[in-house]
């Protein structure tokens, strides 16, 4: 049985030619069975005040879905004489074709910048309920500016991907009384794996931190409790691929999918869809067996 991801950073739907347009951007995507997105916005009163996740919740309504905002302020009416409850929001977006058992939306580590427009960004971190056995997976988007505005979600990425069981289910213990709550406690598993712009390219320290560094004798020191690259893992150079082309600029792979160690066997296939244009990045595709591996 092959899963297909997919992970797309879709500019808030905007495209190449300046367009908005949703149904394009899920189009490129086909019809995967797990999808990450970034750059999903909810009420921003300069593009038409557009809940892009009900749009898109309602486009694919056979999958399930979650959404975890960086971005969440006030947008009620103001005047109104009772809340209208509008919240301007932009953050990732999980969609999967089986349950999502449960889900945590991790805040990032932040620098404040002076001068210099960033965000708060989030990770937003799903146990997916396949059919083969529980597993994570994660849409996340960290910052733009710089590797030290980086550095620090990096770690706390690479520290939740690959201790992220040792913190046990949402909940968890004896209850005190019976009644609290009406569902056993959800799985959470070690095996994981992570899809998003993560705005580093292979090559920098980001890159080594994730992965490991190199060896002349042994290439990338994979670690055996640590994440491994699904691009490279299919066959593909790491710098190989573009998936933020830029007029005059070089190739730069930027989008990732990372997987825990013991799903390295399980990455078949790895593509970026060079031809999409609903948005300023491309889609990243990965083929996954998982037959024996999750549970």
């Amino acid at each position: 049985m092959i899963t297909r991801l997919a992970s797309y950073n879709i500019q808030y739907g905007k495209g190449k030619d300046d367009r908005f347009d949703l149904d394009r951007i899920l189009s490129e995507l086909g019809s995967p069975d797990l999808i990450a997105l970034q750059e999903v916005e909810r009420n921003n009163a300069g593009r038409g005040m557009v809940d892009q996740v009900s749009e898109i919740a309602a486009r694919l309504d056979h999958m399930h879905w979650v959404y975890g905002p960086g971005i969440d302020v006030d947008a009620s009416t103001l005047g109104a004489a009772k809340p209208d409850h509008c919240r301007r929001q932009f953050g990732n977006m999980v969609l999967s074709r089986w349950p999502i058992l449960s889900v945590i939306n991790h805040t990032l580590p932040k620098l404040a910048l002076a001068r210099i427009f960033h965000l708060q960004r989030t990770l937003v971190e799903c146990v997916i309920g396949h059919p083969q056995g529980p597993m994570r997976f994660c849409s996340v988007h960290l910052d733009h500016v710089s590797t030290g505005t980086r550095m620090p979600q990096v770690d706390y990425m690479v520290d939740l991907m690959c201790r992220g069981q040792e913190r046990g289910a949402c909940w968890g213990g004896q209850l005190k009384t019976d009644d609290w709550m009406d569902r056993p406690a959800p799985p959470q598993p070690r095996s994981a794996i992570i899809m998003g712009d993560m705005n580093f390219a292979p090559g920098g320290p980001e890159y080594t931190r994730v992965v490991g560094d190199l060896s002349k004798m042994h290439g990338r020191t994979l670690r055996a409790t640590g994440l491994a690259d699904a691009w490279a893992l299919a066959g593909h150079a790491e710098e190989a691929g573009n998936t933020l082309p830029r007029e005059g600029r070089a190739p730069t792979r930027i989008d990732h999918c990372f997987v825990t160690a013991d799903l390295i066997a399980c990455v078949q296939a790895m593509q970026i869809g060079d031809d999409a244009v609903g948005s300023d990045h491309q889609p990243i595709f990965v083929d996954m067996d998982l037959s024996g591996h999750l549970g």
